[in-house]
């Protein structure tokens, strides 16, 4: 397949996404009405309204879980295409991997050093 056949199947499947989140959203526009209540714009927690502001809920030390859960999840992201080509490249594929590796332990090492990992 030419490279340009294939960028015309990616721009039509693209289109074709579009086309068809657009056309279901009018749909559900046209069907269902949406009634302006009061009490649908107000935050609520358990069907109790909060006293808190959003931004109180949620404290600082989740930011470092969120960021060690990024550095896993990628690396397992990024190992899986690697298994694939790693033996057409050879020593340079295994290089790149040391490297990305050793960038994710260093986020690991400060993880540790910042308390992350440390039980609440």
């Amino acid at each position: 397949m030419v490279p340009l056949q294939q960028y015309a199947i990616l721009l039509g499947l693209t289109l074709g996404t579009a086309g068809l989140v657009l056309s279901l959203y009018a749909l559900a526009r046209s069907i269902g009405r949406s009634r302006q209540e009061a009490g649908k714009d107000v935050p609520a927690t358990s069907g109790r309204l909060s006293r808190d502001p959003v931004w109180v809920r949620y404290h600082a030390r989740y930011t470092a879980y969120a960021l060690l859960f990024l550095a896993f999840d990628m690396e397992m992201a990024f190992m899986y295409p690697w298994a694939v080509v790693y033996r057409e490249e050879g020593l340079v594929a295994l290089l790149d991997m040391g490297v990305f590796l050793a960038i994710l332990f260093l986020g690991l090492l400060y993880g540790w050093s910042q308390g992350a990992l440390r039980r609440q």
